[in-house]
């Protein structure tokens, strides 16, 4: 359990950091993955790391992130 939640951690942080480079912090700002140059693996995660309620990533309808404005680097 312990090796998942430091995959997750880490994964969080590259994706905060790339929407952050991308100044994708706000949902008029949201982008796409491919507009923030995640790789597959941090695709692959986006389902489990944005969009809940206290989520540092969040996801608009139309499937673009943002950083949480609570959360910002």
């Amino acid at each position: 359990m312990q090796v998942a939640s430091g995959t997750f951690y880490s994964t969080q942080q590259r994706i905060i950091a790339k929407l952050s480079e991308v100044d994708a912090t706000s949902k008029e700002k949201a982008v796409t993955a491919q507009q923030a140059d995640l790789d597959m693996q941090e695709q692959n995660w986006l389902h489990y790391i944005a969009g809940g309620l206290f989520a540092e990533v969040k996801r608009t309808k139309d499937k673009r992130y943002y950083i949480a404005t609570y959360c910002q680097i």
